[in-house]
């Protein structure tokens, strides 16, 4: 596994490159030849969001997911056991190519093709197949489903297909550790309140406007009359960042317990970002997952997913207004997108103090592609 250089290891935390760094090419976001190169090295070797795990809790579930729609277009499948383990799995046939689940069913003994019947155990391995008693060295390991690293964090599924740039602990062990106070399994998902965006913009310009609080107080009024902006801060991760915005004192904040490294202040949102597009939005009544995919060159899809844990919380504070927030946000990426074309802008500086995470996402990007 790669890891970001010693360089890049080092300015975890601010420093003065910051202040005299500039942002990316402007290619990156306009050249349509760079979206092959950001799926490939990006999106096929980090851990991607599959999903929660409710439909896939019975021995015999069997679940297709398909891994980021319009971007890698991988067919996958949780299979669970009759023992309790769960895989990912392959969902195509090793013999033709043909999808082998199409709706997610529940008590399954095996897993069989619809196009000529080659049949799977719920590990993967292949078990039969009609009129291949003549071929020699059959089956092969070839013919069993591929099976792909699978981490569940919470009731949340997490896999990569390619050789992953960081493990999964590496990736996600600063967060669960920060958090392990908060009972995620007692999470529910919402789909009233679930939902997908679609805009036409780069999906790292969303995930950069995600990354800084520099624009809150101009784009979002209603966030910034719940947050104290003087006390938000930014903390740097291997693979991922936290924003900890914190609330006035009236307004809805989290009753940490003890054990909570943060008891004692009073937070309104933990804003995560993990490398390179998702973001896990703790607020007092749940999560907010948003996962973003960029569907073309310029076209993002942003998948948001609620999961409550209180929900006589919900509709207060800085998680109070999400589809207006979003609203606002997508309005000023595509407005980006627009201006990156000029042939008069070349690139921006980064704010030493408010756009480090920008700073961050962008180096660790250099370290990877």
């Amino acid at each position: 596994m790669n890891a970001p250089d010693a360089a890049v290891q080092n300015r975890w935390q601010v420093h003065p490159e910051v202040a005299r760094a500039e942002t990316l090419d402007k290619a990156f976001y306009l050249d349509p030849a760079a979206q092959a190169q950001q799926r490939e090295q990006l999106f096929a070797r980090t851990w991607q969001w599959l999903g929660d795990l409710a439909d896939a809790a019975a021995p015999g579930a069997l679940v297709p997911r398909e891994l980021l729609a319009g971007c890698l277009d991988e067919p996958l499948l949780l299979s669970r056991d009759a023992a309790g383990a769960l895989r990912c799995l392959s969902n195509v046939c090793t013999h033709r190519g043909n999808l082998l689940v199409h709706e997610t069913c529940q008590g399954a003994k095996q897993i069989r093709c619809g196009y000529h019947s080659r049949r799977f155990e719920l590990d993967g391995r292949m078990i039969f197949m009609p009129e291949f008693q003549k071929a020699l060295d059959f089956p092969r390991p070839c013919d069993h489903l591929p099976q792909l690293p699978l981490h569940d964090w919470g009731g949340q599924a997490f896999v990569t297909i390619g050789e992953p740039v960081a493990s999964f602990d590496e990736v996600f062990g600063p967060l669960r550790e920060r958090l392990a106070w908060l009972p995620l399994h007692e999470f529910k998902p919402d789909p009233a309140a679930s939902r997908d965006y679609e805009f036409d913009a780069h999906w790292a310009l969303y995930c950069e406007n995600y990354l800084e609080g520099l624009h809150i107080p101009f784009v979002h009024p209603g966030l910034t009359q719940t947050l104290d902006l003087a006390q938000y801060r930014y903390e740097l991760l291997p693979w991922a960042n936290l924003q900890l915005a914190v609330a006035k004192p009236d307004e809805l904040a989290f009753e940490l317990p003890p054990e909570s490294p943060d008891h004692g202040r009073r937070i309104a949102a933990f804003y995560y970002w993990v490398f390179p597009n998702l973001m896990l939005n703790f607020y007092p009544w749940g999560l907010s997952v948003n996962q973003v995919v960029p569907v073309g060159p310029t076209r993002t899809r942003v998948r948001f997913r609620s999961y409550v844990w209180k929900p006589e919380l919900q509709g207060g504070g800085a998680g109070g207004a999400l589809d207006q927030v979003e609203m606002e946000d997508e309005a000023v990426v595509m407005t980006v997108q627009r201006g990156l074309r000029s042939r008069f802008y070349r690139h921006g500086r980064y704010s030493p103090t408010r756009e480090e995470g920008v700073h961050h996402f962008h180096r660790l990007i250099g370290s990877v592609m």
